[in-house]
This record gives C-alpha cells, sequence and structure tokens, in this order.
C-alpha cells in the first residue's frame, strides 16, 4: 500500500506526535509499505513565536501534486495547522478520502497558553475533522469527550514504546529524586510539580519557553534538558516517581516510557492518565498531585514494568492501517 501523511509536526520537533509517527512509519516500512510523508521542512516556513524548533509552513501550494497524486491509496491528515489545513481543503475540493487524527488536547492548550475561548477551538476542530472518513484518537476517555461534543467517526489510537531501550537501567546518579520529563511550557503545568514541598530532588528533562524563567524561579531543581534513549532510560530508572502535572495532554508516551523503566506515575485523574494509570498498581492519581506523589512511590516496580510490556508499535500500525483501510477496499492491507 502507498500511503501519503502531512503533517506539521516533524523533526527536529521533539514531542509524542512525532516520536508516534516516527515509529509508525518504520513499522509500515518493515511490513512493506510505502509511507510518503509531507512536512514543513518541504517548504518556505516560519518559527512558531516562543518554539523555534517548530516551524509553520508557508507558501504550501506545492502541496496539490501530492494530494492529486492517484498512487496513493491513502491520504491521512495528523494535525489541524497550515499543512493539515491546506490538505483537508485539496482533499475536499477534489474529492479525496482522508484520515485524521487529534493527538492532543488542542482546545485546552490554546487556553493555557493564550486564554482563547475553547469553544472557537473546539467548533474549528469539529468542522476540520467532520470532513475524514475517520478521526483518530489516543485513548477511550477522550473519545468519550469528543463524543459529547458532537465528534464523529472516531477510532482509539493507542500508543507504545521501544522496550529494547527503555527498561530497567543503572541509576544516573545515587540520590533520590522525583522526575519531569516533557516539554517546560505552561501549558502542562510544571509549576504545580516544582512548587510541592518534598525532601527529593527535582529534576526537570525537557526544554521549552519556561526555561530560562523556571530555572532562576526554582534554583533547587535540576534542569538537565533534552535526553535520549539510554541516558533518558537512566534518568527514568532511577527516579522515585515520574510527575506528570499536565492536564492538556491525551496520552503522554513519557508515561509509558517511564512505567517500562519500573518507575511509577503521579498525576491528576484527567484524560490522558485516567487511561493509563491504575491506583497502586503503576502509580496513583489525586486532585492533590503532592499526596498522589506520596502513594506513587510506594508502587512496585515490576507491576510498572509488566503494565508498560503490553505496548507494542506493531500493535499501533496495526490500529493505523485498519482505519485507513475504512476509506479504501480492504485490498493489500497487511498485519
Amino acid at each position: 500500500m502507498k500511503i501519503l501523511i502531512v503533517t506539521d509536526a516533524w523533526h527536529p520537533q521533539v514531542n509524542g506526535v512525532v516520536t508516534t509517527l516516527f515509529n509508525v512509519i518504520k513499522e509500515l516500512t518493515k511490513a512493506g509499505h510505502q509511507v510518503d510523508i509531507v512536512e514543513p521542512s518541504l517548504f518556505k516556513s516560519i518559527p512558531l513565536i516562543g518554539y523555534s524548533e517548530i516551524k509553520i509552513a508557508i507558501e504550501t501550494n506545492q502541496l496539490k501534486k501530492y494530494i492529486l497524486n492517484e498512487t496513493y491509496d491513502c491520504i491521512h491528515i495528523v494535525t489541524e495547522g497550515p499543512l493539515g489545513l491546506r490538505a483537508r481543503m485539496l482533499c475536499r475540493k477534489h474529492k479525496k478520502e482522508f484520515t485524521t487524527a487529534m493527538h492532543t488536547k488542542f482546545a485546552e492548550y490554546l487556553r493555557a497558553r493564550i486564554n482563547f475561548p475553547i469553544e472557537i477551538t473546539y467548533s474549528y476542530l469539529k468542522w476540520f475533522h467532520g470532513g475524514a472518513t475517520c478521526t483518530l484518537v489516543n485513548t477511550s476517555s477522550q473519545k468519550d469527550e469528543l463524543i459529547q461534543r458532537g465528534f464523529k467517526n472516531l477510532k482509539t489510537w493507542s500508543r507504545a514504546i521501544d522496550l529494547d531501550i527503555f527498561k530497567p537501567r543503572t541509576p544516573p546518579v545515587d540520590y533520590d529524586y522525583l522526575l519531569y520529563v516533557g516539554r517546560v511550557s505552561h501549558e502542562k503545568s510544571i509549576e504545580d510539580f516544582l512548587k510541592i514541598k518534598s525532601h527529593l530532588k527535582k529534576v526537570v528533562i525537557g526544554k521549552g519557553p519556561q526555561l530560562s524563567q523556571l530555572k532562576n524561579k526554582y534554583p533547587d531543581a535540576l534542569f538537565l534538558g533534552y535526553r535520549f534513549k539510554e541516558d533518558l532510560a537512566q534518568w527514568y530508572s532511577g527516579a522515585s516517581c515520574l510527575v506528570f502535572p499536565s492536564k492538556t495532554d491525551t496520552y503522554g508516551i513519557v508515561m509509558i516510557e517511564s512505567l517500562a523503566c519500573g518507575t511509577p506515575i503521579a498525576a491528576y485523574p484527567v484524560t490522558g492518565p485516567i487511561d493509563v494509570i491504575q491506583n497502586n498498581l503503576n502509580g496513583y492519581l489525586s486532585d492533590d498531585l503532592e499526596y498522589a506523589i506520596q502513594k506513587a512511590i510506594k508502587v512496585n516496580s515490576n507491576s510498572c514494568v509488566s503494565f508498560a510490556k503490553k505496548h507494542s508499535w506493531k500493535k499501533v500500525s496495526n490500529q493505523f492501517l485498519e482505519a485507513l483501510a475504512t476509506q479504501r477496499n480492504k485490498k493489500d492491507i497487511a498485519a
């Protein structure tokens, strides 16, 4: 099968969307499918204000030659940004079927970031995804929320990790610490973590627009910037627990990475964490984050690892293929 993927999110961005795409494409290619990806570096682009690593494509007229290419069996639109919007408009104009995905709580993110009215964003999102044959969502709770808002044709598309990389490893330091991994930005509610009173060291892995401000405000915390692969797995392995304070994520691959390294999670009981965390089994959920941490650090690491081993990228890529198959007869679909 020949698949066209259009996305505003791609390398060098470091986030769950890019991680998911990269690993799914790798699995699809391994299974014999041809996947072509259209992303911002193919076009004239400008950096997003506050996020220099995120490029916004402009002058997207070249996209038309991809959409009108009759050799593609399926078209999948990943994001609702300039490239995604242009691809949607072309597909609708030329009667091309397509699928979409909702990777983030974009409406909640905009409200947290710039106080943009949430209902206006959801109206746009409902219009955008309403033209798709199928929209992939990360979890059952996200699906339920969107159904309540009038979204249709939703299918769950789970997440996974590389278990050869993320597994219990030797800790990088000899002291106990609490860990945050993710973008260092307002919408991640990272200050909910940093302001907690604890005798444990707080370690932050990631970068973002709040990094300099939070470094100055919380000098006792250790800010490490980006860490990758085995290095990141070591930091997960040494943590007493991973603290996941975000209320705007739909999943959070970092949670599965942490569990695979034997480290439990403390989080709020919101979409994303409620689909992953089971109290006292692999972490703890509470509206009181400090209490969640106190409970999570007592969780057995073996149960965390066992939970994470259920997640494979092959399963995730098969779910993706099944969604694509709904817009074509299912010839050449290989599980």
